[in-house]
C-alpha cells in the first residue's frame, strides 16, 4: 500500500481528537490544514512532472477512505482540495502549468452547479455570481465558480445540447472572491462548505474551462475522466464515513457498555451481533464494488477512453447504491448504540449526523439509478453526470 495511506492512517487518533473543535470553527484551522499539505495529501494527484505523486485511482481513494474514517470533514475536504489539479487539467495547458509553478499544493474550491453569469468582453468574462457548498473555500487559493454564458442582448447562449444554455467556469484568486458565512448544517459541519461570491471580476479567457464537456489538456489516465474519479472518490468518502461508524460501535460494545433493561452486555445480545455482522458485510460488499468499478475505470483510462460512455450511468449509479448501503451501516449502529450515542460527543452520532448530511448530495440522488436501469433498456431517460 502506497506511504499515503499508511501517513493517513496514522494520523487517526489526533484527527478523532479535533472532532468538537471542527464541529465548533466550522472549516479546518489553518495548522490542521498544514499538516494535511506538509503529508502530501493535496498534491496526491498532481503530475510528479510538477511535483505530486499522481498515484493511481484506487490508491487515492484508499487515502480518502481512511482520512474520512478518523474524521468525515476531513475525508471529505481533503477530497475536494486534492481534485484540484484533475479540475484544473481542464484549463490550457500553458495555464495549468503556470498554475504549479510555484509548487504542488495548490486548493480550489468552488461551486459545479451553474450559479453565475458570465459577459464575453474581447479576451475576457464579466462575471457575477453566487455559488453553494464551496467545500474548503475558507483556506482554498483559488475559486471557481460555473457560469451560464450570456450574449449582449442578456440572454443565455445556447449551448452545444439543444435547449441548453452555453456555460462556462471561470477560476479567481481567491483574494477576488468573497466567502460568505452559510455553512449552519446537521453534519459535515467541519468542511467549511460556504457560500463562495464573485461579483464584478473581469476574467481572462486562460482562467476559464469547459467543466462538463473540456478536454483536460494533461496526459495520464489520472486525467482523462476527472468527473468519472470525483463521483468514485466520493463513494470512498462514503465508506469511510460508515467504516468509522462501525468501528466506533464495536468499541462502544467491548468496552461492556449494557443497554438499559437488558438482560447482557451489548457485545453478547444475539441481536446485536446480527446486526453487527449484517453492517459489516454491507460495507464490505459496497467497498467492494467500489473497488472492481474503480479497477474498471482504470482499465478504460489507460486503454480505451471512449468505452467510459458506456459505464457512465452504471458508475453514477454505483455511488448512489453505495451511499444507501452507507447510510444503512451507519443507521444499524446508531439504532443498536443506545441513548449513549445520541450525545453529541460520539462518534457514532456524529458519524451519524455526516452520513445523513452526505447522502442530499445531488451526485448521489436516486435519479442515477434509473439512468443506469434506462441504459440497461436502452430507453433514452434518465439522468446522465
Amino acid at each position: 500500500m502506497h506511504e499515503l495511506v499508511d501517513r493517513a492512517r496514522t494520523l487517526t487518533p489526533s484527527l478523532r481528537a479535533r472532532a468538537e473543535q471542527l464541529d465548533a470553527v466550522r472549516r479546518l484551522p489553518s495548522d490542521l490544514v498544514d499538516e494535511l499539505r506538509s503529508a502530501g495529501f493535496f498534491r496526491m494527484f498532481v503530475p510528479r512532472s510538477h511535483g505530486g505523486h499522481e498515484i493511481d485511482l484506487r490508491t487515492g481513494m484508499a487515502v480518502l477512505e481512511a482520512l474520512a474514517t478518523a474524521d468525515p470533514a476531513v475525508g471529505w475536504t481533503v477530497m475536494i482540495g486534492s481534485e484540484t489539479p484533475q479540475l484544473m487539467a481542464f484549463l490550457n495547458r500553458e495555464t495549468f502549468d503556470k498554475m504549479y509553478a510555484a509548487g504542488p499544493d495548490v486548493i480550489v474550491a468552488g461551486g459545479f452547479n451553474a450559479q453565475g453569469t458570465a459577459v464575453p468582453a474581447n479576451d475576457e468574462y464579466q462575471v457575477d455570481g453566487r455559488w453553494a457548498f464551496g467545500s474548503g473555500s475558507t483556506h482554498a487559493d483559488w475559486i471557481f465558480g460555473n457560469c451560464v454564458v450570456l450574449g449582449a442582448d442578456g440572454d443565455p447562449r445556447p449551448g452545444p445540447v439543444p435547449g441548453t444554455p452555453l456555460m462556462r467556469s471561470v477560476l479567481v484568486p481567491a483574494s477576488q472572491a468573497r466567502v460568505v458565512d452559510t455553512w449552519q448544517v446537521l453534519g459535515l459541519r467541519g468542511t467549511g462548505s460556504h457560500d463562495v461570491e464573485i461579483r464584478g471580476v473581469r476574467v481572462p479567457e486562460e482562467h476559464t474551462f469547459d467543466l462538463f464537456a473540456g478536454t483536460p489538456s494533461i496526459p495520464g489516465p489520472g486525467f482523462t475522466s476527472p468527473l468519472t474519479h470525483f463521483i468514485l472518490h466520493l463513494g470512498a468518502v462514503a465508506v469511510g464515513i460508515a467504516q468509522g461508524a462501525l468501528d466506533a460501535t464495536v468499541e462502544l460494545a467491548t468496552s461492556g457498555k449494557q443497554r438499559l433493561y437488558a438482560r447482557a452486555r451489548l457485545a453478547d445480545s444475539q441481536l446485536f451481533q446480527a446486526n453487527l455482522g449484517r453492517a459489516d458485510l454491507s460495507l464490505r460488499a459496497a467497498r467492494a464494488l467500489l473497488e472492481s468499478t474503480a479497477d474498471e475505470v482504470w482499465a478504460l483510462c489507460s486503454n480505451d477512453p471512449a468505452g467510459l460512455a458506456a459505464i457512465g450511468p452504471r458508475v453514477s449509479a454505483t455511488l448512489t447504491w453505495v451511499t444507501d448501503a452507507a447510510l444503512s451501516v451507519v443507521d444499524t449502529c446508531y439504532r443498536s448504540g443506545g441513548g449513549q450515542v445520541a450525545r453529541d460527543a460520539s462518534p457514532v452520532q456524529r458519524r451519524f449526523r455526516d452520513m445523513h448530511t452526505f447522502s442530499q448530495h445531488a451526485a448521489a440522488a436516486e435519479g442515477w439509478l434509473s439512468g443506469h436501469g434506462a441504459a440497461l433498456v436502452g430507453s433514452p431517460g434518465g439522468l446522465s453526470y
